[in-house]
């Protein structure tokens, strides 16, 4: 018996070569944010943009607010650019996709970690600051064996109350 075989089925199946041939991600940022040109050329910290890291559970995923500091106007007339200052000039909040998440039975702080344990970012993010394009996955996977293993490599409480409320 013959199989035949549909077009759609032989589309897709190009456009899902052609995606791996190309190396692209399927998960994309609003934005091609440029952590390098920020961090590397313009030394700022990543508390510049994340300013809640050290005195919040939550670090925030900057947004127009932050933004707005340095790029009410266009510095340059790169893409990335002219998108942001698009965001800022119709005041509409950059849809930014989460990359990290906690389950919810479990309690994360970013200020216990950086301010409390003076854990560096990069132990958790890795080097972000050299990327020239955006971040569209964990730089770690967050399990609880991970941080049962960094606990316990730094000395650390892995009492289960300690993040499980």
């Amino acid at each position: 018996m013959k199989k035949s075989v549909s077009f759609g089925s032989v589309l897709l199946m190009v456009l899902v070569l052609a995606g791996l041939m190309t190396g692209e991600s399927p998960e994309t940022q609003p934005i091609a944010y440029n952590h390098y040109l920020h961090v590397e050329e313009n030394a700022m910290e990543c508390r510049d943009c994340h300013m809640y890291a050290e005195d919040n559970a939550r670090a925030s995923i900057p947004n127009i607010e932050v933004c707005r500091d340095c790029h009410e106007d266009a510095m340059s007339d790169k893409e990335a650019e002219v998108t942001l200052i698009n965001y800022i000039t119709e005041n509409t909040r950059i849809p930014w996709k989460q990359i990290y998440s906690v389950p919810d039975h479990a309690y994360f702080s970013h200020r216990r970690h950086v301010k409390l344990g003076e854990l560096d970012c990069t132990v958790c993010h890795g080097e972000v600051g050299k990327l020239s394009t955006p971040v569209t996955e964990p730089y770690v996977e967050v399990t609880m064996d991970w941080c049962m293993d960094c606990h316990e490599s730094s000395g650390i409480s892995i009492d289960c109350s300690a993040c499980h409320r």
